[in-house]
């Protein structure tokens, strides 16, 4: 096969358990792919991730991607047509004026900014979730925190990695519109909203220009700078990869999954599931009012969307098969990981519709849709349940989408017209279960793609494309759906009566164990 890495273009995203480079050829074919593992940490009542890490996995990924175009086609990768990185949305990465790092990375999964996210949703009659970056600003000035006057700039885990490959402090309008609201309009942040903003810092006793502090906005397929020497050294420490090539606008992981699932288009619409779980519908018109479990956010190229956002997604499941994973090796099998979930998630298939009375509750961490500061994973169950390996694998998977059911109950009634939904990321990998569970959980049709694994590394490396190959006028949904996912396989399965009545009764009971888990926190001091 002949190669031509200047008609390639390279995505790598940064997502909560796995850095994932993904790189496609001109077919928008994934070609090769490298990734590397790693964890988020509780440190101080934070959740964080350590600077040195960011840059170690950003150079195993690359260097696994790298290694695999080299044993594959025979050559080194000395170069791409184009490169775009995006990462996990909002948290704080905040900057003093000789760029250095003034606190430890505060990721989404933190809430730990009630008090600012309550006072900014009131102030500017938008909702600011505890996760968006401004929030987690205005909190660092209510708790009057020593660094603030020292911040020079702040940005997002995307923003930032961009900035130190490119030089250029830039942000994808996706992406910015989870530090500050966006006026689509004007693909930029709102101008009467910063406003707002700054009278409120400076009441604070910290008066600021936020537009200044803010990375400037980008929208999908513009300019966003080259790879410079040194970013070139960051990402390939061996020197083969060259300098030169173009960068695309850095998203957030909603941005690439609306890209990845053809999902830029009005009435259009995908669920992202990995460790957090999101839905994001492309709105035909601004919703009837101000609902706390919702975000207003937009897509790449600044089109208003909805976005059901839940911070717990698969943390427990996970826990739950390396669990059962221990207990085959204590028969002397050590299991593959990968041919075990596959396993018990087909297994589920055999569960009741409604997984025989059984209820996790899947949380780790503090769940805003549904209100939680702090999470405790629990299993409930009643001494009438039935309590087999099938019932169990099904209740596990149906923990993880059921919050998102009950934030997309409120779009249902808003009456918010949604075509399909399509789903992408890793609960997505096995054919035909977690799609099936999901289309009840929605009521809704749940088309899956054959690069549904790839996730946001792969709608990464499509933006890239978009901007190396877009001609003249050519909008991101046309590129998307005439020249990428035109015929391209997948399947849609729509939700069944019996799914449908199961996951309702399951999504009933699951209402009520998180009275059991508010208890369970209290009883912990945590809640």
């Amino acid at each position: 096969m002949s190669f031509c890495p200047e008609r390639c273009t390279l995505g790598i995203e940064f997502g909560s358990t796995r850095i994932k480079a993904v790189l496609i050829g001109p077919d928008h074919a994934p070609l090769a792919q490298g990734d590397y593992t790693w964890e988020n940490r509780l440190e101080n009542g934070v959740w964080t991730y350590p600077e040195s890490e960011i840059w170690a996995g950003l150079q195993a990924a690359y260097a696994a991607l790298a290694a695999d175009v080299q044993a594959r086609f025979g050559q080194p990768l000395t170069t791409v047509g184009c490169l775009g990185v995006s990462a996990m949305m909002h948290g704080y990465l905040a900057f003093d004026e000789n760029d250095a790092l003034l606190v430890p990375f505060r990721t989404w999964r933190n809430t730990i900014t009630g008090p600012a996210a309550e006072a900014l949703t009131e102030a500017f009659g938008f909702n600011i979730p505890q996760r968006w970056s401004i929030a987690h600003l205005y909190q660092a000035m209510l708790n009057k925190e020593e660094h603030l006057p020292r911040l020079r700039f702040f940005t997002t885990l995307a923003g930032f990695v961009h900035w130190k490959l490119t030089g250029r402090k830039v942000l994808g309008v996706g992406d910015a519109s989870g530090m500050f609201p966006i006026d689509s309009a004007a693909t930029d942040y709102d101008k009467d909203l910063l406003a707002r903003f700054n009278g409120m810092a400076a009441r604070a006793g910290y008066p600021v220009d936020a537009a200044a502090l803010l990375p400037a906005v980008l929208p999908a397929g513009a300019e966003a700078g080259t790879l410079t020497p040194e970013g070139a050294r960051l990402l390939d420490p061996t020197g083969t990869l060259q300098p030169g090539c173009p960068l695309c606008p850095p998203e957030g992981d909603a941005g690439t999954g609306m890209a990845a699932t053809d999902s830029v288009a009005p009435r259009t619409g995908n669920v992202s599931a990995g460790t957090s779980i999101f839905a994001m519908v492309v709105l035909e018109r601004p919703l009837r009012r101000v609902y706390p479990e919702i975000d207003l956010v937009t897509t790449p190229d600044g089109a208003p969307v909805a976005m059901v956002h839940c911070n717990n997604c698969t943390s427990d499941l996970n826990a739950w098969v390396d669990l059962l994973a221990q207990a085959a090796a204590l028969g002397g099998t050590a299991p593959d990981k990968g041919a075990l979930f596959t396993k018990l998630f087909e297994l589920s298939l055999q569960g009741a519709p409604d997984a025989g009375g059984i209820v996790p509750v899947n949380y780790y961490s503090g769940e805003g849709v549904t209100h939680f500061d702090a999470g405790c994973p629990l299993l409930l169950r009643g001494p009438e349940s039935a309590f087999t390996l099938p019932n169990l694998m099904r209740a596990h998977i149906y923990s993880a989408m059921a919050t998102l059911a009950l934030g997309l109950d409120i779009l249902h009634g808003e009456e918010v017209a949604v075509d399909t939904l399509t789903g992408h990321g890793g609960l997505f990998k096995t054919p035909g279960v977690a799609q099936r569970y999901l289309a009840a959980a929605a009521a809704a049709p749940v088309t899956v793609r054959q690069t549904a694994g790839e996730g946001g590394p792969y709608g990464m490396a499509l933006l890239a494309a978009y901007a190396l190959n877009k001609a003249p006028g050519e909008t991101l949904a046309a590129y998307l759906h005439e020249r990428v996912f035109a015929g391209a396989p997948a399947s849609t399965l729509a939700p069944t009566e019996a799914d449908r009545a199961g996951f309702t009764a399951f999504l009933g009971r699951y209402r009520g164990a998180l009275q059991a888990e508010r208890a369970a926190l209290q009883a912990e001091n945590r809640g």
